[in-house]
């Protein structure tokens, strides 16, 4: 695991001290070694930067920029089969000088070019710079485990994979996306390809940029796409057959992650998919594994105990820690330097608080994210098909005639929350595809109130959630799990704890989002994946052969952080603070009367809009200290 960064300038003004600071702002997800290229050519400059964290291959026949004939590589991440694909490359004359699978990404690229990519499982993000053809590629994994970021205006070219080394080049134009913005107050997140600042993108997961320097452009290609599975017709297996396969899947994926010449451990939450993974990966061992929780004091929200059951059960290694106020207090103005651009999920503070944990002990850590998205386990599936279910029964033109009859009825009502409660039902009832439903049942602001939030108009940008599947994907569940593939999982769930445990040079690895599971999974049957509404059977079937039910089975919480109660107390300086009016007024983006009303409501004793207060809080901190400052 690394960081990557770098430059095409055809302007040719963009220096290596330039490529230095890029890189050296990013130490933290590499601090065992950094590693420059530069190439002043007739027509442009290129800069390959990178800091590395040793995993595979410690000695330094693992540094990068690594080049091989005409090709230079800068890599972040992991491709796990790379013993298999390098075996390949041996038996038609290739030879290696390290043992590390960055070669085995360089050499393959040499031997097959861009379709290398399709055998390589694994995370990653790399760029490879072809001095002969004069072009360039960028990749990204298919999951989007790894983040990389581009900038493209007047003739230079930017990427990395955080933000803040844009910070470093003097050519970075630091303006804020408004659009964006707003989708970030919607959803808590900005989803791919957008990012908070114009001409500025996230590289879409399952894609490619191919830059053509001669012709100074680029072009964004796909090579991978979750979508194409989940149109292909169902496999024809019982449900023992699909259950036997899944694990064996797993069992292969998880196998795939342990390879690593440091010490591994787990996260462990006391969940169905953390318990499995761990489960999975201490049944083939002798030596103990370490595992690592954070719980609450608070009541509701902790699961600690839970996690303690599991691993006395299993015999782990275990570590876990408390998270109080005053470490939510500590770490919230460290969450908009970690995350450069705006983030709005809560439960980023106990997930930056296990991967320090877990730093004390190892240098990679597998999480088992994406169970939720993979195998169908979030409760909002339930509500949201039987909402679609029910009002598509009536006819859409008299669906739409309802829906402008409460939005018409809400001008005349003099309660704000009564007025928002008829839009937020007009929005559902007007729903005409299932991912449309998804969409306005995951924002927090709704349209209309991000227009009247604004000082001016904004645009809504076309997203993932606007795909409509219902004519290429048969099944409700299977359109849903696809959706929110694509769009959760990818920007906020996989952002979250990327920067969490890079920010202490921990390495996350994703079992659960191998892409054999996730091929296989999205050509199962929906009735098995959810057999009887029992969200994720087919992984509590599996991990009820390694621990008994009765562990196991409890009301499903996830992942959550009492910022309902921290709020009531310890936070509500930095309310004051960063919401002040006249702080509004002049950064001039928002209606000052509404962050006002938002405001007065919170200070009052109201938290039912908790979410809206906590994004504007979390833009007003980014915004001093990345824009201001």
């Amino acid at each position: 695991m690394c960081g990557i960064v770098g430059f095409v300038d055809f302007k040719k003004k963009s220096t290596k001290e330039v490529l230095k600071n890029m890189t050296n702002v990013i130490a933290h997800r590499g601090p065992d070694d950094a590693g420059y290229s530069f190439y002043l050519n007739e027509k442009e400059s290129i800069g390959l930067g990178h800091r590395r964290l040793s995993v595979l291959d410690l000695s330094s026949d693992g540094h990068q920029p690594m080049s091989f004939k005409n090709l230079t590589i800068v890599y972040n991440g992991e491709v796990y089969n790379f013993h298999a694909i390098r075996e390949e490359l041996i038996e038609v004359g290739f030879t290696f000088d390290s043992n590390s699978d960055t070669e085995v990404i360089l050499k393959s690229f040499d031997h097959w070019g861009i379709k290398a990519v399709d055998k390589f499982i694994g995370m990653f993000a790399f760029f490879i710079y072809d001095k002969d053809r004069k072009k360039c590629y960028i990749v990204r994994d298919r999951a989007g485990v790894k983040p990389l970021y581009y900038y493209w205006k007047s003739g230079v070219f930017l990427f990395g994979s955080e933000l803040k080394s844009f910070h470093q080049h003097p050519n970075f134009e630091k303006i804020v996306s408004k659009d964006s913005l707003a989708q970030f107050l919607q959803y808590g997140y900005i989803l791919q390809p957008y990012s908070i600042f114009e001409n500025t993108f996230k590289l879409k997961a399952g894609h490619y940029l191919e830059l053509n320097l001669k012709e100074q452009s680029f072009e964004e290609k796909k090579y991978w796409d979750v979508y194409d599975f989940y149109k292909k017709p169902k496999l024809e297996l019982s449900e023992a057959e699909v259950i036997s396969e899944s694990e064996k899947i797993l069992k292969k994926a998880i196998d795939y992650r342990m390879v690593s010449d440091v010490p591994v451990g787990v996260f462990l939450s006391g969940g169905y998919d953390s318990s499995l993974v761990t489960a999975l990966l201490q049944s083939d061992r002798k030596e103990k594994i370490n595992t690592f929780t954070i719980g609450f004091h608070e009541k509701g929200f902790d699961e600690a105990p839970y996690a303690k059951s599991v691993s006395e059960h299993l015999g782990t290694n275990h570590t876990e820690y408390y998270c109080t106020q005053k470490d939510a207090k500590e770490i919230l103005p460290k969450l908009v330097d970690i995350y450069d651009e705006p983030f709005g999920d809560s439960s980023a503070i106990p997930t930056i608080l296990v991967s320090q944990l877990a730093r004390e002990k190892v240098t990679v850590a597998l999480s088992a994210d994406g169970g939720d998205e993979i195998f169908a386990g979030y409760n909002k599936y339930d509500a949201v098909i039987d909402f679609y279910n029910r009002y598509n029964s009536y006819p859409k033109r008299l669906r739409h005639l309802c829906a402008s009859s409460m939005r018409l009825t809400r001008k005349f009502t003099p309660s704000y929350a009564l007025s928002r409660k008829l839009d937020i039902r007009a929005s559902i009832i007007k729903s005409d595809t299932l991912s449309e439903l998804l969409k306005v049942s995951s924002q927090k602001y709704k349209n209309r109130d991000i227009q009247t939030l604004f000082k001016k108009e904004v645009d809504f940008l076309k997203t993932s959630f606007d795909d409509d599947l219902s004519s290429s994907v048969e099944e409700d569940l299977n359109q849903l799990l696809a959706v929110d593939y694509k769009t959760y999982m990818n920007d906020n769930i996989l952002t979250k704890v990327d920067r969490a445990t890079m920010s202490v040079a921990l390495e996350g690895r994703e079992p659960l989002l191998d892409q054999n599971i996730i091929e296989f999974l999205a050509q199962v049957d929906s009735k098995i994946k959810y057999k009887n509404r029992n969200k994720k059977y087919i992984l509590k079937e599996i991990t009820h052969k390694y621990l008994p039910k009765k562990l196991m089975d409890r009301p499903k919480k996830g992942f959550s952080v009492p910022i309902f109660e921290w709020f009531k107390d310890e936070l509500k300086e930095y309310i004051l603070y960063y919401l002040d009016t006249k702080r509004i007024e002049e950064e001039g983006i928002f209606n000052s009367d509404v962050v006002a009303y938002k405001r007065e409501q919170y200070l009052g004793g109201n938290l039912k809009d908790i979410n809206e207060i906590w994004y504007l809080l979390i833009f007003e901190m980014w915004y001093e200290k990345w824009i201001k400052n």
